[in-house]
């Protein structure tokens, strides 16, 4: 596997990220998506942007984004953009009320919530016919792959060929002790304020349900946690939740190959659960750590026309081509 060399200005790991965050990307080799809802409850839809190949048994990658994320965030266009480009179908999925769907249930996502995932697969293959998948995930999305593979633990699903995850918050309470961090203020602010905009935009569609007054105390993610997501999804409290919902309960069970790729220098996720041995022993896992590449950033030098330098995104698509044994996979 290639390693990673960043662009010499994005050394530092807050540089990274926020470069990354913020630089605008254009995707001229997507086609127009088809949007597609899945029916994943009785009273919950989600949305999904769906790129078909002409024959849509094609493999099929399946993208999960980040905290406050949605299927339009740079890193999910530009997986579907390198996905397709190799023969991959794409679908980008958007958690529960992400993406502007606020109104399509009555609920919330958290990061363990593997559900949705899990019926949109069940769905492409018995809907689609679709024999192959391969799933990827950014930061949330990361954790949500990793713990669907292991919670499926000796007994996975043979249309499952692979997962990979990018800056994956698997050790979820560690994760967010690290942005309570003074130095981590401005992404503490940033998924607060998304987080808080959220819950006003959903009283709008299902008023009542939710304590929304609670929201003017609100200052950090775990206050949000304990307030809102615990409560909803019947854990005792944010700290049951990060324990319960993090992949590293599971990351030893995972059966199928497994792609996991982080940075020393995450400004958010620290670097010694992807050395424990749970992980590290796993014959299913391929770990990469690297000095450099921040929190879902990992942009490199540009190889030529069709490499934009975001590197993260080709290995997880040389990754998944080879497990799905694509043709031309590296």
């Amino acid at each position: 596997m290639d390693s990673f060399v960043p662009r010499p200005h994005l050394k530092w790991g807050h540089w990274m990220t926020l470069y990354c965050w913020g630089a605008p990307r254009r995707f001229p080799g997507l086609p127009p998506p088809e949007e597609r809802l899945f029916q994943v409850t009785p009273d919950t839809r989600v949305l999904a942007h769906c790129y078909w190949q002409p024959d849509r048994r094609r493999p099929t990658l399946l993208a999960l984004h980040g905290l406050e994320s949605s299927s339009r965030v740079h890193y999910m266009q530009g997986m579907a953009e390198k996905a397709y480009r190799a023969g991959f179908n794409a679908v980008l999925l958007n958690q529960r009320n992400c993406g502007d769907t606020e109104h399509l249930g009555p609920g919330l996502y958290n990061s363990g919530l593997t559900d949705d995932a899990i019926f949109v697969m069940r769905e492409l293959t018995e809907r689609d016919g679709i024999g192959a998948i391969a799933v990827a995930g950014y930061s949330l999305g990361g954790n949500l792959a990793l713990k669907l593979a292991g919670d499926y633990g000796d007994a996975p699903p043979p249309w499952l060929k692979a997962v990979c995850a990018v800056s994956p918050v698997m050790e979820l309470a560690d994760c967010v002790h690290a942005l309570e961090r003074r130095s981590n203020v401005v992404y503490q602010w940033n998924f607060v304020r998304g987080l808080k905009a959220r819950m006003r935009r959903k009283d709008r569609h299902w008023p009542g349900t939710f304590a929304i007054g609670a929201l003017d105390r609100i200052r950090t993610v775990r206050e949000f946690d304990e307030a809102y997501t615990a409560p909803f999804f019947g854990y005792k409290n944010a700290a049951d939740y990060y324990h319960r919902a993090a992949a590293m309960r599971v990351v030893d069970r995972i059966r199928v190959p497994a792609l996991v790729i982080t940075a020393k220098d995450d400004p958010f996720v620290p670097v010694a659960p992807f050395l424990d041995p749970k992980v590290t022993g796993n014959p299913n896992l391929t770990v990469v750590v690297t000095e450099h590449g921040g929190h879902c950033g990992f942009l490199g030098p540009s190889a030529g026309p069709e490499d934009d330098g975001y590197w993260a995104e080709k290995m997880i698509v040389n990754f998944v081509s080879a497990e799905c044994r694509m043709p031309n996979a590296e």
